[in-house]
């Protein structure tokens, strides 16, 4: 069985809104979550709005990741 992506003129309309809100929704929480860790929230914020998932995967390892303590994993 071959899988093939449809064009993007065939994607329903709400495909499209729910990849909107998606990408408005990770870009949200990446902008706010790096403006209290005090991470170039701009940057995090802008790449969130353009890609899925990767900004958030980059941001875990690179920023979230690297504040943790030892006791704050094991609560």
């Amino acid at each position: 069985m071959r899988w093939s992506n449809p064009p993007p003129s065939e994607i329903p309309w709400y495909g499209w809104l729910a990849l909107g809100l998606l990408l408005f929704a990770q870009a949200t929480w990446l902008f706010l979550d790096a403006r209290k860790r005090g991470a170039r929230p701009w940057l995090w914020g802008m790449w969130g709005l353009i890609q899925f998932p990767c900004p958030l995967l980059v941001y875990w390892f690179v920023v979230v990741r690297p504040g943790r303590t030892r006791k704050e994993v094991v609560r």
